[in-house]
Formats: structure tokens, sequence, C-alpha cells
């Protein structure tokens, strides 16, 4: 290769590449949107501490889960339309490709030190709804614990004062009330009531997806010794049906990690995201050459084909510690330490 073509190259890879210019590839800490303090915890776990990548990704989710960041990580935020908060979390070590998850999880307020539990002691991938709460106290953590506040609380009255508008139902009668709902198909049509008939379709009514209803912290940790984890806390969508779970737990989906090759994670509309396996798609783009840029930008241009109207985003880092991002339907604010910043740094990425 001749000097002029490499420097070319190396040019190019970099414009593409680590937006924060930092020589030092390790240890870095990248976080969904700016979660200054779960990323400091972090970084004073991998780099003051010298933690281990799974217990620096840890470490940040569970100080987010203690702030309630945004109100849509950690107990006391999105009430689901019973009221009830519940949790999904899930870590991903990218040496062993061992992932921990917990999903729909109640009664217990540390939802990545649960699905850590489920990672160190099972040989399941995932435990759900109050098995998993069960499951946590049994390995040590703190409950039963009521995990409503009076912030969701409030919150989910005035939903239902408002006839619980805007909701995640579809194809139902009635749509403009609390329900009971029933399919739309079996009801009599002679039964039906002036107001039945006008009713409003609740699929035209639109996404009520933004970040303060449908969030995530997804974190990527490469630690001193070059070993990458990943990891998700969320109380999931506001107002979701009970029962539901997102991709917050769902490896490939919100977060994924190689340490051959590096990590992603992501936020925004679960429901649409799961189906598609936003982070693996990253991973794999990398393993097979592409930069982080491209590789985020390509997961979600799958999305966007499908479904244009999806609100969501991704971030991507490779193993030697460049990172980027891409999103769709709003802007995208992500968080990263390295050896040469003083501080978290906050990255915006436009649509």
């Amino acid at each position: 290769m001749s000097s002029t073509l490499f420097l070319l190259t190396i040019l190019f890879s970099s414009a593409l590449g680590n937006q924060g210019g930092s020589s030092a590839k390790y240890p870095l800490v990248v976080s969904t949107w700016p979660f200054k303090e779960a990323v400091r915890a972090a970084w004073r776990a991998v780099h003051n501490n010298n933690a281990s990548a799974v217990d620096a990704v840890v470490e940040g989710c569970s100080a987010c889960e203690e702030l309630r960041c945004d109100g849509t990580v950690g107990a006391g935020g999105s009430p689901d339309e019973n009221g009830e908060t519940t949790i999904d979390a899930m870590i991903m070590n990218g040496v062993t490709m061992e992932v921990g998850a917990v999903a729909a999880m109640r009664y217990v307020r540390d939802g990545i030190r649960a699905a850590q539990l489920v990672m160190l002691y099972t040989q399941h991938t995932m435990l759900v709804g109050e098995k998993a709460s069960t499951f946590a106290i049994s390995m040590g953590l703190p409950g039963p614990t009521n995990l409503s506040s009076a912030e969701s609380l409030e919150k989910w009255t005035k939903w239902k004062e408002d006839k619980c508008q805007p909701n995640f139902r579809k194809n139902v009668f009635p749509a403009d009330s609390c329900g009971p709902y029933y399919p739309e198909d079996a009801v009599d049509s002679s039964k039906m009531t002036c107001s039945m008939v006008n009713m409003v379709d609740p699929n035209e009514s639109g996404s009520f997806v933004d970040r303060h209803n449908h969030d995530t912290i997804a974190m990527a940790v490469i630690d001193n010794k070059g070993h990458i984890a990943a990891g998700t806390s969320t109380n999931g969508a506001t107002f979701k049906i009970p029962g539901r779970v997102g991709d917050g737990p769902i490896a490939g989906s919100s977060a994924y990690a190689d340490t051959e090759v590096g990590a992603c994670g992501a936020t925004g509309d679960g429901d649409i995201m799961m189906r598609f396996l936003p982070c693996y798609q990253v991973v794999e783009s990398m393993r097979l050459g592409m930069q982080p840029k491209l590789a985020a930008e390509d997961a979600i241009s799958r999305i966007t084909r499908k479904f244009p109207n999806f609100i969501g985003a991704v971030f991507a880092i490779n193993k030697d510690g460049v990172h980027a991002g891409a999103c769709h339907g709003w802007t995208f604010q992500y968080s990263v330490r390295s050896p040469g910043m003083d501080d978290v740094e906050v990255f915006t990425v436009l649509p």
C-alpha cells in the first residue's frame, strides 16, 4: 500500500469513528443519554478500582436505578395499566457470551443486580415476573418492596381520569375508555351504541413514544484488560399492558457485547426494536469490517425501511474504543468517558 493511500485510509476511518479524539483505547464507558452520574459510577469502578467490565456495567446501571434516570429507570416510574411499576434488566459478558436477565420483575428494586445474579448462579438466561423476584430475594437482594412512588401513582391517576388515553391497545372496543376491552371483530355491530360508531380508530392517534416514557439506560464498558460487557435497565413503557416485556432484557436488541468485536446499546420503541435485534446487527456488521458509525446507521435503517415512524437509537463501540451513534425520529445523545477525558462527555446525534 502506498503511503498516500495508507494516509487516506486512516483519515477516512477517523472520520467515521471516535468523535472524542482519545488516543488511549481503554478503559472506556459508553451509555445512552446524558446519564453522567451512571457513567461516572462505572468509570470509578473500572478505572479507579480496576473492576471487570461486567462489574462496572452493574455499578453504572445500578447508579441510574437509584437516581431514577428520566423516571424510566429503576423503581418509582413508568406505571403500567394497573398502576404498578415492574423492572426489566440484562447484563452480558462479552468474553464468555453469558447473559443474565430479569423481565417484568416485581417487588425488587435492583434490576441490574438481579440480572447479574441470574448469570452468576443459574444456567438460565432469563427469569421473569414474581418468580424472578423470589429468586433475587433468595440470593440476597432487598425485598419485597413496593416499586411504585407518589409520582408514578399521580401520573397513573391522571391517566385514568383521562380515560386511559393514550394506550397500547389496538383493534379493541371500547377504544375511548379504561376497559374492559374486547376484540373489535367480536363485538356485535347491532349492539353498537352511537358513541361506539363515532369512536376514533386508536391506530390513527399515532405513537406517544418519547424519551420520557420509553427510555432505557444501555451501557457498554471496556475494562483495563480489553474485555467488554454491556447491560441495560428500564422500568418499561409508561402505561404498558401488564405483562409486557420490551427489548430491555433481550440480548441482541437492547444491548450486545463480544470482546472480539465490540458492543452496542439501544433505546427507543422496544416493541419495534426487538423484532430486528439491532445491537446484534451492529456487532455483526463491525465483525465484517464496518466502522461503528456505518454499522449503527445500517442497523437503524433496517428498522426504518419497515417502520418509517419508528423512534429509537443505538450507539456502537468497537474493540479499539471507536464509538458512534445513529437515531431516527428524535435527537439522540450518548455519554462517554475515556482516559483522554477529564470528565464525562455527551455526544449529540441528529436523526
